[in-house]
């Protein structure tokens, strides 16, 4: 027998790395180190030391799922109180209609489960705490249903500390749904989702695997974004923003009057206009739309043009800012997202502060068709 055998039938037990970085480790231990400290501090002041412990060990696991696991679909805030309801719910209705015991224990644990996952607030810790609750001892049993007082205390606590720990520290907790806006206020999906993996697809799939999966559905579709997008990257052969942009720049100041922005922007058949102070520091943009309330409101009647006094419009008035800039070495697919679901038609390019190009959706246009007709016979060939 191959002395390789063993080996990679040892391999199968052995877990995958942990896509965490060390320094998450620590920065999950000492949170949940805290919040823990803070919740058994707290409810042991107010109730006893006794119950706070008994309610320390369900307590200490949602401490791991909230703070080591917090972008998991279990460690969201719902999930979270919702099992600790649950598990109150029926820990305590088994321990008072029928009593402590094994019987009572392996009851509760299947019932929790289902509650949980009927509520939609699936918590493995909660599970813990129903049968910690229906094997009450006398500390917790001479407390009787005021006991989802302690319990609900620690869900706070935990929770309100592991949202402001984990907001300070750079992590984004809770993970709420985000809701996506698209330019036209129509009921169309981005451009840019139309073509590819949809949600419906995302469904479908996750259906066909048949088993639950801890991950909520937006980090999906951004993990599968971000996928996408570094694979896009890497067939374009790393073209940037240099490599797309028109170098011959066309500008406007803020004295620049409607006018000539209008005479400017028809005469080099242009959507936008960069506007640029005297130092040449990119300080707003103007568009044709930007353009039209303004030129409009000139074309309309008044006394004080009648006489010649009207007010010239300039572009310092009406140009739209900040402004949304891209460095040269930006990779080309990153601007995709900002021309098409941003809306954006003009995207500044930058180095060292300055204004040394833009990028048009038509100049984005015109390099990924002739990428794609470069790669075409090499596709062929193979």
């Amino acid at each position: 027998m191959s002395s390789r055998g063993p080996s990679r039938w040892f391999d199968r037990f052995i877990p995958v790395a942990l896509n965490i970085p060390p320094k998450e480790w620590f920065r999950a231990a000492i949170g949940a180190l805290l919040a823990v400290a803070v919740a058994g501090s707290v409810t042991g002041y107010l109730f006893g030391s006794p119950v706070a412990l008994h309610l320390m060990g369900p307590l200490a696991a949602s401490a791991v799922l909230l703070f080591a696991v917090h972008s998991g679909a279990l460690s969201q805030p719902w999930p979270f109180v919702g099992s600790y309801l649950c598990a109150a719910a029926i820990g305590l209705g088994l321990h008072h209609w029928i009593g402590p015991g094994l019987l009572v224990a392996c009851m509760a644990l299947p019932l929790v489960i289902l509650l949980m996952c009927l509520l939609r607030c699936l918590h493995p810790p909660g599970a813990a705490l129903a049968v910690s609750l229906a094997l009450a001892d006398p500390s917790l049993a001479a407390m009787g249903f005021k006991v989802v007082e302690p319990v609900l205390l620690n869900a706070v606590i935990l929770l309100a500390l592991a949202t402001v720990y984990n907001r300070l520290t750079g992590v984004r907790y809770p993970k709420l749904a985000v809701v996506q806006k698209t330019t036209h206020a129509t009921s169309d999906r981005p451009a840019s989702e139309r073509v590819g993996v949809s949600p419906g697809d995302l469904d479908q799939a996750l259906e066909e695997i048949g088993e639950f999966v801890d991950v909520t559905r937006n980090d999906l579709e951004r993990i599968i974004g971000a996928t996408q997008r570094h694979a896009v990257q890497r067939s374009l052969g790393g073209i940037s923003a240099a490599r797309v942009m028109s170098r011959d720049v066309q500008f406007a100041t803020p004295q620049t009057r409607l006018d000539q922005a209008w005479k400017q922007l028809s005469g080099h058949r242009l959507k936008n206009l960069p506007v640029l102070d005297e130092a040449g520091k990119l300080v707003g943009i103007v568009s044709l739309s930007d353009l039209v309330a303004p030129a409009m409101a000139q074309a309309r009647f008044s006394w004080r043009g009648l006489f010649g006094r009207a007010r010239a419009v300039t572009l310092a008035q009406i140009m739209s800012e900040p402004v949304i800039t891209v460095d040269s070495d930006r990779p080309a697919v990153e601007l995709i997202p900002l021309l098409c679901d941003r809306g954006l038609h003009c995207l500044p390019v930058m180095e060292q502060g300055k204004v040394v190009g833009v990028v048009t959706q038509t100049d984005l246009i015109a390099a990924l068709s002739q990428h794609l007709l470069t790669q075409e016979p090499v596709a062929k060939a193979a």
